[in-house]
């Protein structure tokens, strides 16, 4: 079993910035990667980007493409969200969640709160 667990959330003005952290524990060595989702309240939930353990190859979706970095400190099994120029239409719950070799996403970790004032 894998255990994620989300860090980092908070308040922040429009155009400010926040780093995220997923720190990932337990059977850590069968995933492939970490992806970050968001969910804004009365919204589906929205992906975000993910990285993978191996390499550090990431994908963003276009709506934080140039605005957010995915990093990795595989020495740590932790994953970093970082989040520049954020909008107020980034407020969400954020989660990280692994990747398996599918493709598919599972192990979610409970979230955490971004919230951007303008």
């Amino acid at each position: 079993q894998v255990q994620l667990v989300e860090s980092g959330g908070g308040l922040v003005q429009a155009g400010g910035s926040l780093r995220l952290s997923c720190a990932a524990s337990g059977r850590t060595f069968s995933t492939y990667g970490i992806g970050w989702f968001r969910q804004a309240p009365g919204k589906d939930r929205e992906f975000v980007g993910y990285i993978m353990w191996s390499g550090g190859s990431t994908y963003y979706a276009d709506s934080v493409k140039g605005r957010f970095t995915m990093s990795r400190d595989n020495a740590k099994n932790t994953v970093y969200l970082q989040m520049n120029n954020l909008k107020a239409e980034d407020t969400a719950v954020y989660s990280c969640a692994v990747r398996m070799q599918t493709g598919a996403y599972g192990h979610w970790g409970q979230g955490t709160q971004v919230t951007v004032s303008s």
